[in-house]
Parts: structure tokens; sequence; C-alpha cells
């Protein structure tokens, strides 16, 4: 499991969304960018899906996603 809380472009609240990281300011879960890259969709299409949610903002979701699972998990 990634670790988001070190990622400034996400955040979670347990009264919205159940609790779920979504991305900054919009209740588009961090979860569907993952789901829709599986899918085919390619990054500028997920943008245009998603309202709110900016390029910087998934480029930034991506990288933390790869620092975090290329670093040693420490148990």
């Amino acid at each position: 499991m990634l670790d988001w809380s070190t990622c400034s472009v996400v955040e979670r609240d347990p009264q919205r969304m159940s609790g779920a990281w979504v991305f900054r300011g919009t209740r588009v879960p961090v979860s569907a960018l993952f789901e829709n890259l599986e899918d085919g969709i390619e990054i500028t299409e997920f943008v245009d899906l998603f309202p709110g949610v900016t390029l910087k903002q998934v480029r930034m979701v991506l990288d933390h996603a790869a620092k975090s699972l290329a670093s040693p998990q420490v148990v």
C-alpha cells in the first residue's frame, strides 16, 4: 500500500468519499486514475474526463507512485 500522505496533490477526509484518497480540491479518487490507465485511457483523456483534475496533479501522483514503489519498504 502506498503512503499518499506525503503527496501534496491528494487529500482525504473521512467525511468525504468514504475517506478515499482524492485529487486535492475534487471528489475524484486517485484509484480512478489507475483504473482508467488500466483500461487504456491516456492521461490527457483522464484530465478531460474528470474536470478539476489537472495534468500536473496526474503527473505528480504517477511520480509519487513510481518513487514509492522503487524505494525499499520497511516492515
